[in-house]
């Protein structure tokens, strides 16, 4: 007989799906290994930033107080005691009418209190001193840069759950981070089923087609930030995939198969659920494509069974799997980030369920659109290559004009606030 499903909308699913998330673990690594890394704990100021009071220009410190009364008429001298570079401490300490010569990022000299740039003073020479003249008036902390005038030690300056980039890399070497607390990759289980797979490197049969659905998945894993473990291709055979599951299931964290969700007399992963003892919690979802889209819990695992049309199967995984895995990387916002954009193109297919169309994003004179990344067919591959983004067309409509405003799910940008 076959299985009547009842579809659930696709807010309901991912809400179903995030109860079964799972905490992320820690591990800590050396500095020079965390670039794309997701940080498992927050990054605090060790130190004030700056950490002392310092010269933004080349010029000359003293006191404010003996310019009180410099003019273009009487300008006041200063004796020139000393003179530094950035990295450098003088020994001395400024009494009046005395200055010290100091470079940019110059940590500031006992008694001085201000710093005039090297132009506006005039330097000169007189019975083998150096002296600068000064035509006007200063005021204490005038051009200095105070100490932690930046950063206040003890500041949070990134949250825990954020991927690590160039300036976060600064941040972490400024503050002495030699060592980094990092999430610990999830590891994610791939495997791919029908009998009618061939590998990469095959070459084509009659009735075949070669296997892209694995490999996708494993790229959007490795882009999500988790690692992943191939198991290869099943066959149409229930005890062997059966066994495999078993043994796959005690290895990784999270299990996604691509295919053998339908239906059809060849599709094998509802039974295995329930052999399993698994706990469905959808079988199917108001959306296209990805409809036949399944998860399943075991214990503290997830089941991810994706539909085998490779749209399908590469939305499924950005709308359900993706979160599961940013939330054990620490973060707070696991969800894609949305925007609104523009239409730039007629989408005349009626949707009686949410379509998540494959799309590109552009920006002409200020304003953002939304373009069709190619054919949307849920069985199409080529166009997932041009696919940076999925614009989202509700249901119960008859197609969507050109100029209509819609939301868009970025792909390559950070983490947002919403479900899908």
């Amino acid at each position: 007989m076959v299985e009547i499903r009842k579809p659930i909308e696709v807010a309901e699913a991912v809400e179903r799906v995030m109860r079964y998330k799972q905490n992320g673990k820690k591990e800590t690594i050396s500095f020079h290994d965390c670039d794309d890394r997701w940080l498992a704990e927050p990054i605090i100021a060790t130190d004030h930033i700056p950490s002392f009071d310092k010269s933004p220009y080349d010029g000359f410190a003293f006191r404010s107080s003996d310019t009180n009364k410099a003019s273009i008429h009487y300008p006041v001298k200063l004796e020139v005691i000393d003179h530094i570079g950035a990295g450098q401490v003088s020994t001395k300490s400024i009494q009046p009418n005395q200055a010290i010569r100091l470079m940019t990022g110059a940590k500031i000299p006992d008694g001085a209190d201000c710093v005039e740039m090297f132009e506006k003073c005039q330097a000169f020479e007189q019975y083998n001193k150096h002296y600068i003249s000064i035509d006007h008036k200063m005021i204490s902390g005038q051009n200095i840069i105070k100490t932690g005038s930046e950063v206040k030690q003890g500041t949070q300056l990134i949250a825990a759950g954020t991927k690590i980039n160039p300036g976060i890399k600064a941040l972490l070497a400024t503050f002495g981070y030699s060592k980094v607390s990092v999430a610990k990759k999830p590891i994610i289980g791939v495997i791919a089923t029908g009998t009618e797979l061939l590998d990469v490197e095959d070459e084509l049969q009659p009735g075949k087609i070669r296997n892209s659905n694995a490999y996708t998945i494993c790229s959007q894993i490795n882009r999500a930030g988790a690692s992943y473990k191939y198991y290869g291709t099943l066959a149409d055979e229930i005890e062997p995939s059966y066994e495999l599951m078993k043994h796959v299931l005690k290895e990784v964290d999270v299990v996604i198969t691509t295919g053998g969700v339908s239906v059809g007399d060849f599709d094998l992963m509802p039974i295995i659920y329930e052999k399993l003892g698994a706990e469905v919690l959808f079988n199917k979802v108001k959306m296209r494509p990805g409809s036949v889209t399944t998860v399943a819990a075991l214990e503290d695992k997830l089941l991810f069974g994706l539909s085998g049309n490779p749209s399908a199967c590469y939305v499924g995984f950005e709308l359900f799997t993706r979160p599961i895995i940013r939330h054990m990387l620490f973060s707070k916002e696991p969800y894609l980030q949305r925007i609104r954009a523009t239409m730039a193109d007629d989408l005349a297919k009626a949707n009686p369920f949410t379509r998540f169309v494959r799309s590109y994003i552009t920006y002409e004179q200020g304003k953002v659109y939304v373009k069709l990344a190619g054919m949307d067919k849920s069985n199409v591959v080529s166009s997932l290559a041009h696919t940076t983004s999925l614009m989202i067309l509700p249901g119960g409509t008859s197609g969507y004009k050109r100029g209509s405003e819609v939301d868009v799910l970025l792909l390559e940008q950070s983490d947002g606030h919403h479900a899908f």
